[in-house]
């Protein structure tokens, strides 16, 4: 303990100290959770493996998360349409690269939409949930989610057909979907 009522702990030959009662951000308190930053060579290899399942050649374009996201879902789009399960690397990349784009174009944090077990995202303006379940719940499996996503699948016929769990007011989120727009295009162009 220290004359203040704090704790002192050593890392790695730097002191810190806790006060307590300090402010975040101040000596001791993280200011904010940093973001995450993607392993674009675990994406890639995700899309080149899915690609290669495929037959096709790997990917050769621009190397940033949101241009391997959507060769991800070009590469399990074509998985699904010649009837092969998707590999879940590449599903996965393809789910987190749809939902970033669904947080894109409804920002807010009043429903939280769940793709077990491969994702997560909150969304949608309005009053947000700090702790607990949230009050508007969105949740489907990938294969739906990218049905959704894709505008392959509409809103209502997959709530009707049970496809998706949604609870709460504010949990329809046909306004927002589809998140890209399905049809020609390169790998290294990002859809909206």
């Amino acid at each position: 303990m220290t004359p203040h009522g704090g704790s002192v702990q050593c890392r790695k030959h730097q002191v810190v100290r806790h006060r307590i009662g300090a402010p975040v951000g101040s000596v001791g308190y993280p200011a904010a959770v940093p973001a995450r930053s993607p392993d674009l060579g675990r994406l890639l290899g995700a899309v080149n493996d899915q690609r290669a399942a495929l037959g096709e050649a790997p990917f050769r374009g621009l190397l940033t998360e949101r241009t391997l996201g959507a060769a991800s879902l070009l590469a399990v789009t074509a998985a699904a349409a010649t009837g092969t399960e998707p590999l879940r690397p590449a599903l996965r990349a393809a789910v987190r690269y749809t939902l970033g784009l669904l947080a894109e174009r409804a920002p807010g944090r009043s429903v939280e939409v769940r793709v077990p077990p491969l994702a997560a995202v909150q969304c949608v303006p309005g009053p947000r949930h700090t702790r607990g379940t949230p009050p508007n719940v969105v949740e489907t499996d990938p294969g739906t989610w990218l049905d959704l996503a894709t505008g392959r699948l509409t809103w209502a016929a997959a709530v009707t057909g049970g496809r998706v769990y949604a609870s709460g007011q504010r949990a329809d989120l046909s306004a927002y979907l589809p998140v890209v727009s399905e049809g020609p295009g390169s790998p290294d162009t990002a859809y909206t």
